[in-house]
Parts: structure tokens; sequence; C-alpha cells
């Protein structure tokens, strides 16, 4: 069973949401973390249905990232991603209220964990083309 994770940080850069031909999507999306004098920028993806998680959120945005590492290999490489399955408003500790985009709840930008891994779907990067990462 997968170890679920969680970092706070602000948005950094939030992409387009990437579709393939399998139907299978994603969206990738950059969070700002301090650690110290070197700030960290860590990307994220998150996967079908969880692409939804960023909309309404702006760059600069303050959110907590619960997340799942997974590890895949593919053609002898191996990769490892950073898959989130719930966003949170942080709690910006200064003076500010801190209220959600409009539209969405003060608190929870999803409702749980994924009753699911995030594996892409079976057959998934066997193009004839062979260069299509299947993740």
């Amino acid at each position: 069973m997968a170890k679920g994770y969680e970092i706070e940080g602000k948005i950094h850069l939030i992409n387009d949401i990437q579709t393939f031909n399998s139907g299978f999507s994603k969206r990738e999306f950059v969070v700002e973390v301090e650690d110290g004098k070197f700030p960290q920028q860590i990307k994220f993806e998150a996967v079908k249905e969880k692409t939804s998680l960023t909309d309404g959120l702006r760059v600069g945005d303050p959110v907590k990232v619960f997340f799942d590492i997974r590890g895949n290999e593919y053609n002898g490489r191996y990769f490892v991603n950073l898959n989130a399955w719930k966003l949170e408003r942080a709690g910006g500790g200064g003076g500010g209220g801190g209220s959600a985009p409009a539209g969405l709840p003060s608190q929870a930008f999803d409702d749980g964990p994924p009753s699911h891994l995030s594996e892409p779907p079976a057959g998934f990067g066997n193009d004839d083309d062979g260069d299509e990462i299947p993740f």
C-alpha cells in the first residue's frame, strides 16, 4: 500500500491538461516550497479525474498538497512521479483571511484519497513511434 505525503507551499505554475491517444489525461503543476536560503520548485501531477484539482487556483496561491510517490520503468529508464490526489488551501499564518478562489470551498479542493492507483490504462504508450512515455 502506498504511503501518503503532504507538503505546503505556493503555486508556481499550472500547466494545461495533457490527453494522450489512449484517453489517459494528466495535468502537471509546480509548488514552490521554502527550504532555507534556496526555495524548492517541486513538480506534481494529477491524473485522470484529479486533473481538476487545480481549477480556480492561480500562481501565488498557498496550498497544501497531499500526494503519493510513484515509480515506473519504461524501456530501461526509471521515472519518479509525485501523484497529487488532494489540495487544500494552506492556512497562511499572517493577518490575511485567505479566502478560497471564487466558487471553491475554503478548505478542501477534493474529497479524499484515490480509490485506485494512478497507473495508466493497459496498452498505454504502445504507439507505433515508441516515443511516448506511458505516464
